[in-house]
């Protein structure tokens, strides 16, 4: 009777302890349970379903990778936070008129980790990873001077545009997230293949692995950040610049850096704002009209200065050591496989483009490369033989 007395007050002090220690430390109670409980993460992914037309589907493994993203992705996504509340409005704007779900808003994250200048291997670029073809397809402008792929604005706008296409083609938002990453024909092989299933989950089996991990890193990305407050996540929707931004019609040619000393702009402010030009220098292109994003009070200070920022942009150019790259447009791709006795040089002068392009567009980060390598090349000419 003493031993079970003594038992028995053992297990009271200890719950006292962990009753004290809940009260006094809520947050890590908070961590260590509730978040990372099975029936929470249930409830949860059924209130996103019944909030967006994008079906979510409670799984085991999507629980797991909800688990690892939460272990893993919180400190990231706190660090990224400034540039998310940046991002976010562009695209929501871009969806909500293109009648697409806002809750596509997190695909830039798994796409890009938002980066606007991110290029992938196969030559995927931008906020969205639009392929050559599909940002043509969808009005996005391509030359030597502007991929509009790195537009946050216009490449949303053609990622809102495409997703309503792919939707309106396999009537399911996730089959279209699918088909966004793996392109429609690979969907429609699946289809086929699975004996007529369309529904991800029953046709997944016969997708790229990449694919099939694609849908459940989207679910996951957006469980973490639609209950960013409960996860300590501080995305709070203040402006990344703590400013508003504007845009302005540029009528002549203008470098960055003459914007930015004239104006007394941080350089890398009309950077980060205007990744879409290559050169960093907005060039003047007959029946083209371009633009280029300010903080506001510098966007009225440019319009009110304009014809002497110009005159001061020119004399710069004219003082200018280095030739203007040259202008030329973008409109065909090809795949150059590298051949014994290659280099960079060697293949730059073959298709008339410069070193630095080529290493731009297949993302190198020096210029070795090897006998069988595939290159991403857009020529300005095709050689004969």
């Amino acid at each position: 009777m003493i031993k079970l007395f003594r038992v028995f007050i053992l297990i009271f002090l200890l719950s006292e302890t962990l009753s004290a220690f809940s009260k006094n430390h809520p947050n890590q109670t908070n961590d260590s349970l509730y978040n990372f409980n099975t029936d929470t993460i249930k409830t949860r992914l059924e209130k996103l379903n019944n909030k967006t037309p994008i079906e979510i589907s409670y799984t085991p493994e999507l629980e797991e990778l909800i688990k690892k993203y939460l272990k893993t992705r919180t400190k990231h996504f706190n660090n990224r936070a400034k540039i998310i509340d940046y991002y976010f409005p562009i695209f929501e704007k871009a969806l909500q008129n293109n009648k697409a779900p806002l809750e596509l808003k997190y695909l830039p994250i798994v796409e890009s980790n938002l980066r606007p200048k991110a290029i992938s291997k196969a030559g995927a670029t931008g906020l969205w990873q639009f392929m050559y073809a599909a940002a043509k397809e969808n009005g996005l402008e391509l030359n030597s001077y502007i991929d509009e792929r790195m537009d946050p604005e216009k490449s949303s706008v053609a990622a809102a545009k495409y997703l309503q296409k792919l939707y309106n083609t396999y009537d399911d938002w996730v089959l279209a997230i699918a088909a966004y990453n793996a392109g429609p024909r690979t969907i429609s092989k699946a289809i086929i293949r699975s004996g007529g299933y369309k529904n991800f989950w029953n046709i997944r089996g016969f997708l790229p692995y990449e694919t099939a991990r694609y849908v459940p890193s989207f679910i996951a990305t957006m469980y973490i950040l639609e209950y960013s407050k409960e996860h300590k996540i501080s995305i709070d929707k203040e402006n990344y610049l703590n400013s508003k931004t504007d845009t302005i019609h540029v009528k002549k040619q203008i470098a960055f850096s003459h914007i930015a000393k004239f104006l007394e702009i941080p350089l890398d402010t009309v950077e980060f704002l205007n990744p879409a030009y290559i050169h960093k220098i907005i060039p003047r292109i007959k029946n083209k009209k371009h633009v280029i994003t300010l903080p506001a009070d510098q966007a009225l200070l440019f319009a009110a200065k304009e014809e002497e920022l110009y005159l001061y942009s020119e004399k710069e150019f004219k003082d200018r050591e280095k030739p203007l790259p040259e202008l030329y447009s973008i409109n065909s791709k090809i795949i150059y496989k590298i051949k014994e006795g290659d280099y960079l040089g060697k293949i730059s002068n073959r298709f008339g483009v410069k070193i630095k392009d080529i290493m731009r567009w297949n993302n190198l980060i020096n210029d070795k490369i090897k006998e069988n390598q595939r290159l991403i090349i857009f020529p300005k000419r095709i050689p004969k033989n």
